[in-house]
């Protein structure tokens, strides 16, 4: 009985840590990229003395993901916040200004190298992926020459997309978050010049999320691609769930420093109300065991 009761216990520990961890990074700035795989013209501008990830430079075409696999939930659920700004357009350019192509936020399973360039903007052509474009210059899509749009499967003809007043390649500081719950298989978008997560979504689509991706161990990171009009493309900072718990807001920029290897982010676990009644139970069923030997 005691065994028996014992290894119950054991198990519903196991399950309950097994259930509860998830995967999360924290960059509020990227003073070592160690971490990621560095393609195309990333791999020449980083690491750099402002201590941002310097996607391109005027031209060219780049990637940044993280080297080794990230694990979203079970369900391909996960939440995300950066900021980033886009300064120095040159070259051709739109009714808003000279300056393209923007940038992309990328979770793709097919490997960590960078996609097609220009209005591909080094997302391209990169398979079993979900993209979210900050889309500087207009090649006719809708939303004009300043949208953010949801990308699918190496697509740049997003499923949704919407134009965003002003300019994403201003040069100020912009912020982005992104969240997928993979119960309801939405996917949300929201962007804003200043840090307070709004509160509505500015684009929103729903897409089966493990159908697309194919695995939930993905690469995740941002592309950039550049044509005849340019700028420079910067990642500020960057906070990654592997699960649906939305971001606020921007975390203020303090002692965490990024890794200094190349090696997976730490596993953060997490307890929610069923885990801890699940843990409860198994410390119930071991202290039972240990009165009936003293019984």
């Amino acid at each position: 009985m005691r065994s028996k009761a014992l290894a119950l216990s054991f198990l519903l520990l196991a399950a309950a840590g097994a259930a509860t961890a998830q995967q999360t990074i924290n960059f509020p700035n990227f003073c070592n990229t160690s971490a990621f795989s560095l393609n195309g013209s990333t791999a020449t501008l980083n690491p750099n003395a402002q201590c941002v990830l310097r996607l391109n430079q005027d031209f060219g075409v780049g990637s940044a993901f993280l080297t080794n696999t990230f694990s979203l939930a079970a369900d391909a659920s996960f939440s995300t916040f950066f900021s980033f700004q886009i300064l120095n357009p040159v070259g051709i350019g739109d009714a808003d200004g000279p300056g393209a192509d923007g940038l992309v936020f990328a979770v793709q399973t097919v490997s960590n190298t960078a996609g097609g360039g220009g209005g591909g903007i080094g997302y391209a052509g990169i398979t079993n992926s979900v993209g979210v474009e900050f889309d500087t210059y207009n090649n006719g899509e809708p939303g004009g020459g300043n949208h953010v749009g949801i990308d699918l499967n190496g697509s740049v003809t997003s499923v949704t997309s919407l134009a965003i007043p002003g300019r994403f390649n201003d040069g100020a500081v912009w912020f982005a978050w992104v969240d997928y719950n993979g119960v309801t298989d939405l996917l949300e978008v929201r962007v804003s010049n200043t840090p307070a997560r709004p509160a509505a979504a500015t684009i929103f689509t729903t897409v089966d999320l493990p159908t697309v991706l194919g695995t939930t161990n993905a690469f995740v990171g941002f592309t950039s691609g550049t044509g005849a009009g340019g700028g420079t493309h910067e990642i500020v900072s960057w906070n990654l769930v592997g699960a649906f718990a939305p971001v606020g807001q921007t975390p203020t920029p303090g002692p965490t420093v990024t890794p200094t290897v190349p090696a997976p982010a730490a596993v953060v676990p997490t307890l929610s109300f069923p885990m801890m009644a699940l843990l409860a139970l198994a410390l119930g069923g071991i202290a039972l065991a240990f009165l009936t030997k003293r019984v």
